[in-house]
């Protein structure tokens, strides 16, 4: 009993010396274990992927290989984006064409992710999320893989609706398309509207620029079929009312070219925003070299201009009145440098407004084409 009595009083010795131990250990191992589930949660956060980065077309527009001369609206979203990165657009006719414009070609996304722009209609639609600085190419064969400042793509079928028939008018023996959609000539977005285009009883072609439902509207016609090399002969009347802003192209363009070099050879009647200016210029394409530029002054009543295209050669008069006469020349010019290949190029007739936006003010414009003619 005596030993008992002992090891009793020695377990309770042990028991009241290891108490305070034993008590701070276990509040030690709960700090310890919350340190290390933090850590631990921590570094799956720290690793964690972020989401990559997503574009999606939500509003498909249809599908017609109608090109340059029909519009719609194009929509989507685009998630886990950056600041600064955008939406460039294409639409495939033939080829990828971006849009709405050259000269335009980025589409802004909006804080609540959404973006939407216009679009030429086309076979397919794609949408490309690219990096700030990306400079997209204006026509492609094929679309870019992702890198190289391509993010995100997508693509879509268009839509399948009735085809879209365009207006054709027939004027001096010859069938023309009316344009109905937006274009970026002139420097700034323009929109066209088919009722600015009629034929008077006398058989001449009217061209009107005016207001429309809060829009101005301008006015373009095409010829349905490629002339190629021959002689471009336009009868214009009086062009003197043309205000600053105004300008009349007449000139041959391929609107299908699958490379970024301007097919075209242009007579353009404008003073480009300056008063004072030349009202007249000769064109071969691209404009900003000095040599492919003959501007010149155009007087009043009613003119001729031809331009004769040939290989390697496109040479340029403006005549007075409706015949060439002796001592009738205004102007001419022969280039001998940089002239295309005849291939779908179209005569084309326009008349549009140059970055009409920096004009204090506009208003309604006409003019009277009385006749076009071609010579083999």
């Amino acid at each position: 009993m005596g030993f008992a009595k002992s090891q009793n009083i020695a377990n309770i010795g042990r028991n009241m010396k290891a108490g305070p131990c034993t008590s701070s250990f276990k509040k030690h191992r709960s700090s310890i274990l919350l340190v290390f589930v933090s850590a631990l949660l921590s570094a799956c956060n720290s690793s964690r992927v972020p989401p990559k980065p997503n574009v999606q077309i939500t509003l498909v527009p249809a599908a017609n290989p109608g090109g340059p001369v029909q519009l719609e609206f194009i929509e989507g979203r685009a998630s886990g984006v950056e600041p600064g990165q955008r939406i460039v657009l294409y639409a495939r006719s033939d080829i990828w064409w971006i849009q709405p414009f050259a000269n335009q070609p980025f589409t802004e996304i909006q804080p609540d992710s959404t973006w939407r722009n216009s679009t030429h209609l086309g076979t397919d639609y794609a949408a490309l999320l690219v990096e700030p600085g990306f400079h997209p190419a204006t026509k492609l064969p094929t679309l870019p893989a992702e890198g190289n400042g391509v993010i995100a793509i997508a693509t879509s079928k268009g839509k399948f609706v009735a085809p879209i028939v365009p207006k054709v008018i027939h004027f001096s023996g010859y069938d023309w398309r009316v344009r109905n959609a937006a274009s970026d000539r002139g420097g700034e977005p323009n929109s066209y509207d088919p009722s600015n285009v009629w034929i008077d009883k006398n058989g001449y072609l009217h061209l009107r620029m005016e207001e429309h439902d809060g829009v101005w509207t301008c006015a373009e016609v095409s010829l349905t079929r490629s002339l190629g090399y021959g002689s471009y002969i336009f009868v214009v009347q009086d062009i003197g009312h043309l205000g600053p802003s105004a300008a009349l192209g007449l000139y041959t363009n391929d609107d299908f070219r699958t490379d970024d070099i301007r097919s075209e050879l242009d007579i353009e009647l404008s003073r480009w925003g300056i008063a004072d200016n030349k009202n007249a210029q000769y064109v071969v394409q691209p404009f900003y070299i000095p040599e492919n530029v003959s501007r010149f002054m155009a007087p009043a009543g009613v003119l001729t201009h031809m331009l004769r295209w040939e290989s390697e050669r496109a040479s340029f008069k403006t005549v007075r009145g409706s015949m060439v006469g002796p001592g009738s020349t205004i102007s001419e010019h022969i280039f001998t440098s940089g002239i295309p290949i005849p291939a779908k190029e179209t005569a084309h007739m326009g008349l549009y407004s140059y970055r009409h936006s920096k004009s204090s003010s506009q208003q309604p414009v006409e003019v009277v084409i009385e006749k076009f003619e071609f010579l083999p």
